[in-house]
């Protein structure tokens, strides 16, 4: 054990070497307390692209009234940011103020994950190969059957089956991102399944019981690494492990209807993010250095500075964590399975207006 009246050089030689990097982490210096902080000037020289934010930005003034009354004022300031200068020095010039999350590691450091919307084959009748049973939720609130149940047959005989898959990867991968696309091979129809409900049980992480488990390395952990063991496993097998988690996701079908967030607001790849809606009211628009992937999953070396809207949530983003928001089909699926890596990110406001001092914690009005 170190003694408390270790010099702070030779702390700093002991420890300095230990920060991780190579999930793009920055270490700039500065420590933060708490989970928002105040920033009197943004500095960042990070590569910028604004390109989508004024679309998505549109797609929350048209659809929701009541966000618009909040935000448009917020966001007319930033277009006019982006239109006339785009440097975040200059941010305080348009009366924008920002706070900087803290991160897990209290430097900065925040998570960015991804996610997408599915394309899952389906049939409307089962067969010897798509047999597995995708539900609408039942009439049910604290006495919903778990997974495991499910699974077994609660559900049978009530008509709640919107369609059968291949297997039980696939409806479980939409289930974890809330929505999706889905194709019926049989009849060649495209609709869209809109998040529906929950059974209200427990949310049990697959990805760490594979870790836990020593099946899947931690440092190859990915929605990808996930179906990849479960293809390459039994169907006894899979069903034992996919029941660790009891949460179970209903699904309700929309015909030709875009992809939306729990916010109800469409959802443009690259521009919009899932966040913890009690330090991001849906609505807010945050300044973010997104790290840039390799095709490999590995981290490209750089950052690059984005505009973008919390438009969503989701159970395992708390605090510190983001998940970005990548589009649809198995490419968008493939980058976001890759996502597990750290930017850093400012909450914007827009100084005398309802949105002002993004530092603050919201208040239930913009809840």
């Amino acid at each position: 054990m170190f003694k408390k009246y270790l010099p702070i050089a030779a702390a700093a030689v002991l420890f300095g070497c230990a920060q991780p990097t190579e999930r793009a982490q920055q270490y700039t210096g500065q420590e933060f307390n708490t989970i928002l902080n105040k920033s009197v000037a943004v500095e960042s020289d990070k590569p910028r692209d604004f390109t989508e934010f004024h679309r998505q930005a549109d797609q929350v003034v048209t659809n929701s009234p009541s966000m618009a009354k909040i935000y448009q004022p917020l966001y007319e300031k930033l277009n006019e940011w982006v239109l006339q200068s785009g440097d975040p020095a200059d941010l305080a010039n348009f009366d924008i103020q920002a706070a900087q999350l803290g991160g897990g590691d209290k430097k900065g450091n925040v998570l960015f994950t991804g996610y997408f919307s599915l394309v899952m084959e389906l049939r409307h009748q089962p067969n010897e190969k798509f047999k597995y049973p995708v539900y609408s939720k039942p009439n049910c609130e604290s006495d919903c059957p778990t997974r495991a149940q499910i699974y077994d047959g609660a559900l049978e005989g009530q008509g709640l089956e919107l369609g059968y898959a291949a297997n039980r990867i696939d409806p479980f991968l939409m289930e974890v991102q809330g929505s999706g696309f889905v194709h019926f091979e049989d009849d060649d129809t495209l609709e869209y399944f809109a998040y529906g409900g929950k059974n209200n049980k427990a949310y049990v992480s697959i990805g760490r019981v594979l870790i836990e488990r020593d099946l899947v390395p931690r440092e190859k952990m990915s929605m990808k690494a996930i179906k990849e063991w479960v293809l390459a496993n039994d169907e006894a097998t899979v069903k034992e492990l996919l029941e660790q988690n009891p949460s179970f996701v209903f699904f309700a079908p929309r015909a030709d209807a875009p992809v939306t967030g729990s916010a109800g607001i469409p959802l443009l790849p690259m521009a919009s993010v899932a966040g913890d809606r009690s330090i991001f009211p849906m609505g807010t628009p945050i300044l973010a250095e997104v790290p840039l992937l390799k095709p490999d999953g590995t981290w490209s070396g750089a950052h690059q500075l984005r505009l973008l809207i919390v438009l969503d949530t989701g159970g395992a983003v708390k605090q510190n964590h983001l998940d970005l928001y990548h589009g649809m089909g198995p490419r968008a699926g493939t980058e976001a399975g890759h996502y597990k890596h750290f930017g850093r990110v400012w909450k914007l406001g827009l100084d005398g207006s309802a949105t002002q001092a993004p530092w603050a914690l919201p208040p239930e009005k913009l809840q």
